[in-house]
């Protein structure tokens, strides 16, 4: 039986791959496109140059497939002609050491990240899915949609939301299916969280202006929240007030610590996802303001 589908996994840096195996057992055969480089947006551009197949879908060198992933992408769009992309989220798999964990626990909580959080866990089926929904970790195309759009080998990481962004403007329909899930691997330490998040925040200022950015407040918080810092420091000295929200992020934090490490059945992690939460927030943060001055500094 011929397959319909490409899977395209871009390769690069140090990680390992691990999706080729999950690919090769999908009870529905796919085509597996594998680009090696150090620039993830080109690797997938190639990529679909090389597929011959109506639908190109797109994981990590690091995401793990159940087996009926490919099935379910190619139901979905049998289904519904009328969508061309479709994708779900990418959720922490059980082996994964308690940093890793952790990490997972928070990029799902509403805490950790927000609306952001729906790419991380289970959320409801959204008919007009945006780029706060999906990444390149687990998503599928139909062909049509790269006669109009390619992803932006300018910008990594942020490159899918961009991406996303530029489908919806092309006027492309997107949905997100929370059954067609990856799970993906998460960092393996705070170092690496850290960095990760940073160039998350780095990425932010490059894909849009900071207009754009205030229609969706929720990705400026954590910039506001590392200003906020050494102002608190200052002014705390003349008026208790400014401890006030220092006060209620300890609280919030602790609360949604305990809560995610409940809900997950996994104690331990309460004592490690406050400063997983901080790192997160901070490192979001410190990254955002530094993308934005050196946006502000290449013009």
């Amino acid at each position: 039986k011929m397959s319909k589908i490409s899977v395209i996994v871009p390769i690069g840096g140090k990680r390992k791959m691990e999706a080729l195996q999950s690919l090769q057992n999908q009870e529905e055969k796919v085509e597996i496109i594998v680009e090696n480089g150090p620039n993830p947006s080109r690797n997938r551009n190639k990529g679909i140059k090389k597929s011959s197949k109506e639908i190109i879908a797109f994981v990590d060198a690091h995401s793990i497939m159940p087996k009926n992933w490919s099935r379910k992408i190619g139901i979905f769009f049998k289904q519904n002609e009328e969508y061309d992309i479709v994708g779900g989220p990418q959720l922490t798999p059980q082996d994964e050491n308690l940093i890793g964990k952790a990490s997972g626990y928070a990029l799902s909580s509403i805490f950790g990240s927000a609306e952001v959080s729906a790419r991380y866990s289970p959320n409801k089926s959204i008919k007009e899915a945006n780029e706060k929904f999906l990444t390149s970790a687990n998503l599928a195309c139909r062909r049509r949609v790269f006669s109009k759009i390619k992803f932006d080998e300018k910008i990594y990481p942020g490159e899918d939301p961009k991406f996303i962004d530029d489908a919806k403007n092309a006027g492309f329909k997107i949905v997100y299916s929370p059954d067609i899930f990856v799970f993906h691997r998460r960092r393996q330490s705070i170092k690496e969280l850290a960095k990760q998040i940073f160039n998350y925040g780095v990425a932010r200022p490059k894909k849009e202006s900071l207009g754009r950015t205030l229609k969706n407040p929720s990705f400026l918080v954590p910039a506001l929240f590392v200003l906020y810092i050494p102002l608190f420091a200052i002014f705390s000295l003349f008026n208790f007030i400014f401890t006030l929200p220092l006060a209620l992020y300890i609280i919030l934090n602790i609360i949604f610590s305990v809560y995610e490490g409940i809900k997950n059945n996994d104690l331990a992690s309460i004592f490690l996802l406050p400063f997983i939460f901080f790192t997160i927030h901070i490192m979001y943060g410190i990254g955002f303001i530094y993308g934005y001055i050196g946006r502000k500094h290449e013009k």
